[in-house]
């Protein structure tokens, strides 16, 4: 086993997944996001889970991803929610992926490619309805439309759109991001083009707006166990999937006086059993914890002095006199009856729960358990 490791638990993906099934019932399908290696988590092996639990499509954010998930098998249909550049195309009609379109030069180059392969492309239009980053205005829609009625081998399969404050407790900007995308389907409806998929809800439309769920909802960041924000109730008992773990190389007794890690940023106040364990911000854990953070061992929670380092943090476990070395520490998930979350980490960080486990995530050493099953 190495020095430290994340380990990811697919029986609490799969039970997330089943939380958002069970939020939005059989009215609408579910496209996860595994994106960005699934938040860190793990984009194959979360991929092949969420497909044997009954996903209907997934999301990623670049042709490469999706291309990754049909080489390891993955037949479900795959968004690629940025878009795609000249270059892709082929690959995208050979692997049948879904390209996100907010360009019409980037229709017109698939369209073209579709016709002299003899095959049509499914496409999903995004609609800029207030988050101001990628998507067609919706003021623009009517000239992007009369440009897509003389592409014939383009088939607009959905329409979406990112709703930007769905995870706050004040909806109304959501409800105005609402508003705006249903005129926009009205507008399709009203020029006799079918959407089979309209899709606005993220993981904050799941969990707090019903009536955003339309055909499709994208759930992200529920999946992998943490709620979008702390400002909404969160009504689905979601269980955290990433653990961080490390083990103890190292116990000191250190007087009073003496200081410890770089720039002495800490000074033992008094006699101090100093515990230095394998981890540090090259594996993901913010420096900006340093004094600040805390780890479990043997189920209590032990804090951390002095700085983070490149490969090491040093824990106070003087409250803690059975620990030795060689014992595992959690920075990151349960121990006993106390857990550190994502979003405490996040929050003593100064950032978001995203951040932190896309960063804890690329840790070489990850290994996926199944419920009770060891580690693979």
């Amino acid at each position: 086993m190495a020095l430290n490791w994340v380990e990811i638990d697919l029986s609490a993906l799969r039970h997330n997944f089943l939380q958002v099934r069970a939020r939005v019932g059989s009215q609408a399908g579910i496209l996860a996001v595994v994106k960005s290696d699934a938040y860190g988590h793990g984009m194959i092996p979360v991929a092949r889970e969420l497909a044997s639990a009954g996903v209907d499509f997934f999301g990623v954010s670049k042709c490469w991803e999706a291309l990754k998930l049909r080489s390891a098998g993955i037949v479900q249909p795959i968004l690629i929610l940025a878009g795609i550049e000249a270059d892709d195309i082929p690959e995208v009609l050979e692997k049948d992926l879904r390209p996100a379109v907010y360009r019409t030069d980037h229709c017109r180059l698939l369209n073209e490619a579709s016709r002299g392969a003899g095959k049509g492309a499914r496409i999903h239009l995004k609609i800029d309805t207030g988050m101001g980053r990628l998507g067609i205005p919706d003021r623009d829609l009517e000239p992007f439309l009369d440009e897509l009625a003389g592409l014939r081998h383009l088939e607009i399969e959905g329409v979406f759109s990112h709703l930007a404050t769905s995870d706050e407790a004040d909806k109304t900007f959501s409800q105005e991001q609402l508003d705006r995308f249903r005129r926009v389907l009205r507008r399709f409806h009203d020029r006799g083009i079918p959407v089979r998929y309209a899709h606005i809800a993220n993981s904050g439309g799941v969990l707090d707006l019903p009536e955003a769920h339309h055909q499709l909802v994208r759930p992200g960041i529920m999946l992998y166990g943490s709620p979008p924000s702390d400002e909404i109730l969160c009504p689905a008992p979601l269980r955290p999937v990433m653990t961080l773990k490390t083990k103890i190389l190292q116990i000191k007794e250190v007087p009073a006086g003496q200081s410890i890690g770089y720039g002495r940023t800490f000074t033992c106040p008094r006699p101090m059993r100093i515990a230095t364990v394998a981890v540090g911000y090259d594996d993901g854990y913010p420096r900006v914890l340093s004094n600040r953070g805390e780890a479990l061992v043997r189920g209590l929670r032990a804090p951390i002095v002095g700085r983070v380092s490149m490969n090491l943090i040093t824990l106070d476990v003087t409250h803690v006199p059975d620990a030795a070395e060689d014992d595992e520490v959690v920075l990151l998930g349960a121990q006993g009856s106390e857990r550190i979350t994502a979003e405490e980490i996040a929050a003593k960080a100064g950032t978001i729960s995203y951040e932190i486990y896309c960063a804890i995530g690329k840790n070489p050493q990850r290994f996926f358990r199944n419920g009770s099953d060891g580690l693979a």
